[in-house]
């Protein structure tokens, strides 16, 4: 028998308890403060991770609780409905987007100088600015149970730092619905654009970034010392973190990789180091591939995929054998790259099964384990895991269990962040 429907009364009960205001700053509590309420909410009749019977889930300031419930709750009627983790898109580029937009037709393109030539006519032809479009569609990756994202804004002289400052603007109106860390991305190059690193440092300097990208240092900039130099030099000055976009598929790919181990060792980045798509990981051998992985982990370098097709996803299960951290994007959405792309990262990782040829339960279970926990690794964030602390972040929808949802891919019923209502039957709150 399926779920009944989620009380609405039920569920605006539960977002009015949850909407109250936040503490007053640090420096207004020099003086002794009377104790506050505790917020807090039952999620009545759901099943965590696909449990066979209902329990009550109880959510205080924002955390899981295994305390009995306090005297007041508010009461949120889960319907049976399984409560699984939020996921996180650990690679996104939600500047470029045209989503929520007029249909854009694209035009062919080799190489990526030909596709940042459209990423600029793009770019200028857009009505709405990149606020605009970067908030349609964040907001729509909340609806769909998106917890958390990395976002990669592209940084270069054609539009100096609009695509950061743009998302940024998208991160704080969703502020309370999603975790935001933005990348300053040289989609142009970092060396060959004149201009560009100039304006990295801009970004770092002025906090307006989290971390500094880089990208094909070899192949597409043609200047692996300099580029890797000048970003690593970046981070270590101001204190960000570095995440690296690298295609190649071949040697210069493990060379780029080498140098970025070699950096972060210097410089003791240890565990604020991401390399993103690394199309060269999946063409080792197996003992290559264990060396290599073997230093990654060391130092805690972490790894990103998009799951682009069968032969350029990595090799995830044995890189997290090896301990490194390994998290799941959606990469570019209705961009000039591609019509393709939702945000959904339920649907992603329905598409990490599908190439991957997922049949087994845990085979499956394992692609949301990458979407949710994989992508909260690669942000540093504490798994969405319904222990008993952990962040309340979790979305309720229709199903048997976890296998069953990876393929079926149900609405997101009801989305919380943070112990609060964010978004019900796919719109926002």
């Amino acid at each position: 028998m399926p779920p009944p429907p989620l009380s609405r009364r039920g569920v605006l009960a539960g977002a009015a308890a949850l909407g109250t205001a936040a503490l007053p700053p640090t420096a207004a509590r020099a003086q002794p403060q009377p104790s506050r309420p505790k917020k807090a909410v039952v999620f009545r009749d759901v099943r965590p991770l696909g449990a066979q019977r209902p329990v009550d889930l109880v959510v205080v300031d924002g955390r899981i609780s295994d305390a009995p419930a306090p005297k007041g709750a508010a009461v949120v009627d889960g319907g049976g409905r399984l409560a699984l983790p939020s996921l996180v898109d650990a690679h996104i580029h939600p500047d470029k987007t045209s989503w929520g937009g007029a249909w854009v037709s694209r035009k062919p393109a080799a190489g990526i100088a030909e596709y940042c030539a459209q990423d600029v006519e793009l770019f200028h032809a857009q009505r709405r600015p990149v606020g605009e479009r970067a908030y349609a569609l964040m907001s729509h990756a909340v609806t769909r149970g998106t917890r958390a994202m990395r976002a990669h804004a592209d940084v270069a002289p054609a539009y100096g730092l609009a695509g950061v400052e743009g998302v940024a603007q998208a991160r704080e109106r969703l502020a309370d619905a999603l975790d935001v860390q933005i990348v300053a991305f040289p989609q142009h190059g970092v060396v060959r654009t004149p201009g560009t690193a100039g304006l990295l440092e801009d970004a770092a300097r002025n906090g307006l970034v989290d971390m500094i990208g880089g990208i094909d240092p070899i192949s597409f900039d043609h200047a692996l010392d300099e580029q890797l130099d000048l970003v690593f030099r970046l981070a270590d000055r101001y204190g960000v973190g570095v995440d690296i976009h690298l295609h190649d598929r071949d040697e210069k790919g493990t060379r780029v990789l080498r140098a970025i181990v070699e950096r972060t060792r210097a410089l003791s980045l240890r565990g604020k180091v991401t390399v993103s798509h690394v199309f060269c990981l999946p063409f080792l051998s197996e003992p290559a591939l264990d060396t290599m992985a073997a230093d990654l982990a060391d130092l805690d370098i972490a790894l990103t995929t998009v799951a682009p097709n069968e032969s350029l996803v990595l090799p995830v299960a044995k890189l997290r054998e090896h301990g490194v951290r390994v998290g799941l994007g959606s990469d570019g959405v209705r961009d000039s790259w591609s019509p393709f792309g939702n945000a959904d990262m339920l649907h992603r990782a329905h598409i990490l099964g599908w190439i991957t040829d997922a049949r087994l339960d845990e085979e499956l279970t394992s692609c949301y384990t990458v979407g949710a926990h994989g992508g909260a690794d690669v942000m540093g964030l504490p798994h969405a895991d319904f222990t008993p602390g952990a962040p309340a972040d979790f979305v309720l929808v229709k199903g048997e269990c976890v296998p069953q949802v990876v393929v079926d891919m149900p609405q997101r019923d009801l989305v919380v962040h943070g112990g609060r209502i964010v978004a019900r039957d796919g719109g926002l709150v």
